[in-house]
């Protein structure tokens, strides 16, 4: 699929989210969402590495897709904050990390 149309469906799908739940799916949300899944993924993250209390541990196949899923939670919450800023999340990318347009 691509980018722009993973863009638009992770932007609805928010929408929905936000429909349901009554919650304005604004620029603070979005922000705050961002860091809130941020800190989930670095939880995610030590629990893998087995970095947290003994407790927390899973086995490794399911530790690891725990870590998958909060790190297309932020790239998913990225997309959200991006369309709400107006910004072309794909273009920056490509000038920031791929023709590297932006670091000339």
């Amino acid at each position: 699929m691509e980018f722009k149309k993973i863009q638009a469906e992770v932007v609805k799908n928010a929408i929905k989210y936000g429909e349901k739940y009554n919650v304005a799916v604004d620029e603070d949300f979005a922000l705050i969402k961002l860091y809130e899944e941020v800190g989930e993924f670095a939880q995610a993250v030590l629990i893998h590495r087995k970095k947290s209390r003994p407790e927390k541990y899973l086995p490794e196949e399911i530790s690891k897709r725990e870590v998958a899923k909060e790190l297309a939670d932020i790239v998913g919450m990225a997309m959200v904050n991006a369309h709400l800023l107006g910004i072309d999340l794909e273009e920056a990318v490509d000038k920031k990390w791929i023709s590297k347009e932006w670091l000339k």
